[in-house]
Formats: structure tokens, C-alpha cells, sequence
């Protein structure tokens, strides 16, 4: 598998854990949740609107996170997403099950005991 494509999968496995923890920080709206998510990676994460939205949709179904319009100083409204505390919970075990994944990859792929 070439590197492109292993990264683009991780990613896409990844979307919401990483969605969900940005938004942990502070409210954000679509665009800039896509600004962030690339500049706090040091441009290492790069999602597409068609990424985002709709998991953006999907945790707000499941009510992970909560949609409210909010208008800027500009007089532009934008959809600003927060994080829920059904949200913060689903996050917490994300982290839980990240560290034990990649505690056991790390044994395995660099032949730890």
C-alpha cells in the first residue's frame, strides 16, 4: 500500500476522534475546523469539505456535537459546532482505546516485548 492511500485511510478512520477533540478546545465553525485540524498538525492533516460535512452531520446525529448559527462581527453567520458532554465522554474512550492501539502497534511493529 503506498503512503498516500495508508495516510488517507488512518485519516479517515481518525475524522471524528480528531473532530471531536478540536472542538474540545473551543466552538468552531466547518471551514475553520478544517483550518485547524491542518495547521495544529503542521500540515500533516488535510480534509476536504466532502470529509468533513458529513462527519460533521454524523456526530451531530449522534449527538456528539451541537449546530447553532451564530453571526460574526462581519455581519456573516456561520454554524459554529460544540462539543456535547455525550461528546466529551465518546472522546475520553477514543483516547482510551488510542493509547491502547497504539501501545500494542508500537510493540509489534518495533518488536517490543
Amino acid at each position: 500500500m503506498m503512503r498516500g492511500n495508508y495516510l488517507t485511510q488512518l485519516l479517515k478512520g481518525n475524522t471524528d476522534v480528531l473532530i471531536l477533540s478540536l472542538l474540545e478546545r473551543e466552538p468552531m465553525y466547518g471551514h475553520q475546523i478544517m483550518e485547524q485540524l491542518e495547521h495544529t498538525s503542521g500540515g500533516f492533516f488535510q480534509v476536504s469539505e466532502g470529509t468533513l460535512y458529513p462527519a460533521l452531520y454524523r456526530l451531530a446525529r449522534e449527538s456528539l456535537v451541537r449546530g447553532r448559527w451564530s453571526k460574526l462581527p462581519t455581519g456573516q453567520e456561520r454554524k459554529f459546532y460544540a462539543l456535547t458532554k455525550k461528546g466529551e465522554r465518546r472522546l475520553a474512550e477514543c483516547r482510551s482505546t488510542w493509547s491502547g492501539f497504539t501501545a500494542a502497534m508500537n510493540k509489534v511493529t518495533t518488536h517490543g516485548d
